[in-house]
């Protein structure tokens, strides 16, 4: 009997998802870094210190928004296991997240609005420019990543199913 039979599902059993949303967080939080330091150093030159302020407000909303849909997306694969890719807990939860960053974006953007520290240009260069940045980096994480389409133990490789269907063992 298998060790691992009773044990819930982890992202560290779905070899396709982890490494693609993991580069993703780390390719993504080193372009905000960037976007953030150049940001305030022009922020600075441009409006003093609300200048700074404002872009790394930016950036680092624009990271924890990457954060909560990279996020969202491993609890939602940790949550539905092995089931069949329409499965609606899924979507649920990933479209529920992307839900709840909407209400969050409007309810910061609101409150940042009348703020005297923030100057909204450079609050908004920052933002978009972390935002392509990030989507940039999110299709480069998913283009370069070898994700199979087929689960196949190939020979040589050793793997929990290719050795649960081997009768020699």
């Amino acid at each position: 009997m298998d060790a691992s039979a009773g044990q819930k599902p982890s992202i560290d059993d779905h070899p396709r998802a982890a490494p693609v949303y993991s580069r993703a967080l780390r390719l993504g939080s080193l372009v905000t870094l960037g976007i953030a330091i150049l940001g305030s150093i022009a922020g600075y030159f441009l409006s003093g210190l609300p200048g700074v302020f404002s872009a790394l407000m930016g950036a680092g909303l624009a990271l924890v928004f990457m954060g909560l849909t990279a996020a969202s997306m491993i609890v939602a694969v940790r949550v539905t296991g092995n089931a069949p890719p329409p499965d609606v807990r899924f979507f649920g939860i990933v479209v529920g997240t992307w839900f709840v960053k909407l209400i969050v974006f409007v309810g910061v953007a609101i409150w940042l609005r009348g703020e005297p520290w923030l100057d909204p240009m450079v609050f908004f260069v920052a933002a978009l420019a972390a935002v392509i940045g990030l989507l940039i980096v999110d299709v480069v994480a998913l283009q370069t990543s070898r994700v199979p389409y087929v689960d196949v133990a190939l020979p040589g490789e050793s793997s929990n199913s290719a050795e649960k269907t081997t009768p020699n063992s």
